[in-house]
């Protein structure tokens, strides 16, 4: 299986259900990639299972449980599951690759 998705045709999707800034892209197995563009506060809560973040576009700060991070484009930001995590400072076109995957609760610490 191969797939091939490009940002304008993932950028077409939104706004998601709802009108919320996200939609779904692609699925497989425990695999979920989205398309992510928040407008001016990011309101997103704790997610259940391990995500990344790979910036297409913009730029600001990425605040992790206590630990705040600046980023830019072709970034790659990882949030482990249950911990609060959200987007602060940012450029108004940011545009993000999310993807979701294993097991609900996340991946076990050291298990890398």
């Amino acid at each position: 299986m191969s797939a091939v998705i490009s940002v304008a045709d993932a950028l077409a999707r939104l706004p998601g259900a709802e009108g919320k800034p996200f939609a779904t892209a692609f699925t497989h197995g425990s695999l979920l990639v989205e398309i992510f563009a928040p407008r001016g506060v990011d309101t997103q809560q704790p997610h259940t299972r391990d995500e990344i973040y790979v910036v297409i576009k913009g730029s600001g700060e990425f605040l992790c449980g206590d630990t705040r991070t600046s980023f830019g484009q072709g970034d790659f930001i990882f949030a482990a599951a249950g911990t609060a995590h959200r987007f602060e400072n940012f450029t108004d076109d940011l545009t993000v690759w999310v993807m979701f995957y294993g097991p609900e609760e996340g991946e076990i610490a050291g298990n890398s």
